[in-house]
């Protein structure tokens, strides 16, 4: 069955880049970010890893652990990280799991419906909808999820944004529109009525009656 927005993230224990991991436990209070993808050494992979690499900063500032899904070794992984980090120019700070077993890719439903998996000479082709996205907030329920074709590399600059709007919004009676990015305007939720949206927001830009526009509070 396929995850939904609200699930509890389901929990695993892996051998990582970073040494074993049980998930649950290593998120804590924090939210994360888990991405896969179908094998090491590819290169649409490897400059979607460069980019994250060269994120991290920013994942930091929004108390935000990334974490790598791979169907490949510990040991590929690590002579991979070689390379990412000569494509990104900086060091790849996050944790690569170990998901030969597939694991992880078959607890997060991230398989093809009608997938034939050998145990030897595995392809990329064969894994080729392990390149999903989910984040998970620290109440390890998942929030937002994302899944890319191979040929088409994800867009990091918008999983940062789509982060953003995650925060601004959870546990408080706001969305974001279209296109949001911090600083822009919120829309907030009916649950609130005008006078009670006012109170809480300030003066609400009213576009339609059920399309209120309030300052975003930062």
């Amino acid at each position: 069955m396929s995850l939904r927005i609200n699930d509890t993230a389901p929990d695993f224990t892996a051998n990582s880049t970073e040494g074993e991991i049980r998930f649950h436990e290593w998120l804590g209070d924090s939210y994360a970010i888990i991405f896969s993808h179908p094998r090491d050494f590819t290169p649409v992979c490897t400059t979607e890893f460069g980019a994250v690499a060269q994120l991290i900063p920013e994942f930091e500032k929004r108390n935000t652990k990334v974490i790598g899904v791979s169907v490949d070794s510990v040991d590929d992984h690590q002579k991979w990280k070689r390379d990412i980090e000569s494509v990104a120019g900086t060091p790849a700070n996050f944790a690569v799991i170990d998901d030969s077993d597939l694991t992880v890719a078959k607890a997060f439903n991230m398989l093809p419906a009608d997938y034939y998996l050998p145990t030897e000479g595995r392809t990329p082709q064969h894994s080729a909808t392990v390149r999903t996205v989910f984040i998970i907030g620290p109440d390890k329920k998942i929030r937002l999820t994302m899944t890319y074709p191979m040929s088409v590399g994800r867009n990091f600059a918008e999983i940062l944004r789509a982060l953003d709007a995650v925060q601004k919004t959870d546990g408080v009676p706001l969305a974001t529109p279209a296109n949001w990015v911090p600083g822009q305007d919120v829309i907030v939720a009916l649950a609130l009525d005008d006078k009670a949206a006012e109170e809480k927001y300030g003066a609400l830009d009213i576009k339609l009656p059920y399309l209120r526009y309030a300052k975003d509070p930062a």
